[in-house]
Parts: structure tokens; sequence; C-alpha cells
């Protein structure tokens, strides 16, 4: 995990795409708040290794949105439940019960329910906000942040000309 924060402070200070930073955090927004052993993230990380997405940012925004998704659960719970007591909706659900597919994809677990449309509803906003973050902090903070005297000397190290050398 160390070496992926590493990698994600290197990728912010670096000419990496803020897109592919911004998408890795949207994805890692999927499935840090989903459950981990479901259908639809198989094909999140299939997406994040097949797009052009900093593995680095995955990683560390996957633990930190699976941090929130703890808090988060009773909240999903409730929605998911809502969403599956539905008397309109009854009929939708055991109708997708009933297909094999559907079955696999757990969507009648209250939480998976819960917890995917919320992270499909704040994928297009989470990533807009951290594209626009790493722009703001490389325009704004980077210069000043190079400038301290702490990060002067720890660039000075041996220690960070090794680990310039090995990645």
């Amino acid at each position: 995990m160390l070496s992926q924060l590493l990698s994600f402070f290197k990728a912010l200070n670096s000419d990496a795409g803020p897109w592919q930073m911004a998408f890795a955090g949207g994805f890692a927004l999927i499935i840090g708040l989903t459950p981990l052993w479901s259908v639809h993230n198989l094909i999140v990380l299939l997406l994040v290794f097949v797009l052009r997405t900093h593995i680095g940012t995955f990683f560390v925004f996957w633990a930190i949105f699976s941090g929130f998704a703890y808090l988060l659960d009773p909240w999903f719970d409730q929605l998911g439940y809502a969403w599956l007591t539905q008397p309109g909706w009854q009929s939708f659900w055991t109708s997708l019960y009933q297909n094999d597919w559907w079955q696999v994809a757990r969507f009648n677990h209250t939480i998976t329910l819960g917890s995917l449309a919320v992270s499909l509803v704040l994928f297009v906003p989470v990533a807009v906000a951290l594209r626009f973050s790493v722009v703001k902090y490389r325009a704004k903070w980077m210069p000043m942040m190079n400038k301290l005297k702490v990060v002067q000397a720890l660039k000075a190290t041996r220690l960070y000309d090794l680990y310039s050398k090995v990645n």
C-alpha cells in the first residue's frame, strides 16, 4: 500500500493525465462502496486495466472509499430495502431474480443494490471533482509544496535518488 501511495503522489506531481487519475478515483468509488465479491466489480476491474487509468490512484482511493463504505452501509441497506420492497417493482425484481445472470449479480442483496446505485450516481461528479482538484493542485499547490524546505531536504537525500532510479 505504501508503494501505491508513493505512486499516487508521484503521479500527482507528474504529467500524468488528470482524467486518468479522475477515472481511477471514480472506478475506485464503485469498488470501494460496493461489496467486494460482486460481478460488477469484475467488470469495473476490467475497465480499470483496459482503459488508461492510474493504478496507484485507483488503489489509494479504493482504500479510502472502502473506509467510507463501512460508515454508509446502514444507509445503503435502507436504500436497497426501500427499492426492493416497493409494491410496483415487486414483479420487476422477481423477474430479474428468475434469470441466472441476475442471481449472480446479487441485486436482491440490499446493500449491493443501494451501494451500487449511489456509486453509479456519484461516479461522474466524483470524477469531475477529482480532475478539477488535480488541475488546481498542479497549478497552485505543487509549486508551493516544492518550495518547502522539508520537501527540498527529502529530494536531496540518497534514498529519494534510489527511489527515483527504481521507478
